[in-house]
């Protein structure tokens, strides 16, 4: 009986470590250490994240939420509004954007906010 308990105890101790698993942050993880704000331009840097993030669900013909995210022209005025940043950041009174994911990376954000701080160019 007593191998049993100890087995038992064995297996609950194995099955607590196995399932303590934690979300994994891929900036915490392998931290890039300088995030170039820097003269971003929407062609380069911001159209290019769209298109990868956002435009499943807010290009033509989708427009999840009536957003669309598409071009330059269709993006400006959630930049001019404020829903843009606020989204993605996950501000208070906005909706969380991409929905039900984790926020993006703090360097996308800052390339965003660095690109509307400049004017939000059609660069």
């Amino acid at each position: 009986m007593k191998l049993s308990a100890v087995f038992l105890s064995l297996l609950v101790i194995m099955t607590l470590t196995a399932s303590s698993c934690y979300y994994d942050v891929e900036e915490e993880l392998y931290p890039a250490g300088n995030c170039d704000t820097m003269n971003v331009s929407f062609a380069a840097d911001v159209m290019p994240l769209f298109n990868q993030q956002c435009n499943i669900c807010h290009a033509t013909g989708v427009e999840l939420g009536n957003v669309n995210l598409d071009s330059y022209t269709a993006v400006l005025p959630y930049v001019n509004n404020g829903k843009l940043v606020g989204s993605i950041s996950h501000k208070n009174g906005f909706s969380a954007m991409p929905q039900g994911q984790p926020k993006l990376s703090s360097c996308t954000i800052d390339k965003i906010t660095a690109w509307i701080a400049a004017g939000a160019p059609n660069n």
